[in-house]
């Protein structure tokens, strides 16, 4: 990934978390809880997190896969993940964090049942790399998973772009000081390939068995699952 993005988000991390929770309305929580139900994640499983963040969908894992399962949640940018540490601390679960990019990860083969990202495929150089890391590290017939944004259709989409497009960086640049972080990812979300067209890249990558989709609240957010072959 690229530095000046890593910057973009050292430079919002301590404000990461009220950011979201005002410009999603809070919404963004259930659909972490959709992507670790999809996830097809069950007790005692070993997960790996990327681009976690503060750590909000690894811990969501932990809480899925219980004391006999592991998480490790990793991150391209230090300061978004060391505020994970304390966050698990406060919810009572042991989870791992490390400094770690998406499109090359420092673990071997076959290593977890579960690799997933959320919001965070986007903003890597190069997507299809990143999922055939993925798929790497996670067993055959294991689960590789994605959360994204994407471009909602319909009565939602000129609404959503209004919004997107000037309360977005408004309000996400009054909180954290950064017009531009909160311009860049709404623009980026736009330009992402989105449904059938992020499939076409999941195939491209040549990692999987199969894939699927799920949209959410009309395609603000899409969920990817892939089966590592």
């Amino acid at each position: 990934m690229s530095e000046k993005v890593r910057r973009m988000f050292a430079d919002i991390a301590d404000d990461y978390d009220r950011v979201n929770s005002i410009l999603s309305f809070g919404v963004h929580h259930a659909w972490r809880s959709r992507t670790v139900q999809l996830s097809g994640a069950r007790e005692g499983h070993h997960v790996l997190d990327c681009a976690t963040g503060t750590g909000d969908l690894a811990l969501e894992f932990k809480e899925k896969v219980g004391d006999g399962g592991y998480v490790l949640g990793t991150d391209f940018c230090k300061e978004m993940i060391e505020h994970a540490p304390e966050k698990a601390q406060e919810h009572d679960l042991t989870v791992d964090f490390e400094v770690a990019d998406a499109m090359d990860l420092p673990y071997e083969n076959d290593r977890f049942d579960i690799a997933s990202i959320a919001f965070g495929i986007r903003n890597v150089d190069d997507p299809i790399q990143a999922l055939k890391e993925l798929g790497r590290v996670v067993k055959p017939g294991g689960k590789v998973v994605v959360l994204e944004f994407g471009q909602p259709k319909g009565l939602l989409k000129y609404p959503y772009e209004m919004y997107s497009q000037y309360i977005m960086p408004a309000v996400g640049g009054w909180i954290s000081g950064n017009r531009e972080a909160y311009t860049y990812l709404p623009r980026t979300s736009a330009e992402f390939p989105a449904g059938n067209n992020f499939v076409n890249l999941m195939k491209k990558s040549d990692t999987f068995t199969s894939q699927m989709f799920e949209k959410l609240t009309g395609g603000i957010a899409y969920i990817y699952v892939g089966t590592v072959q």
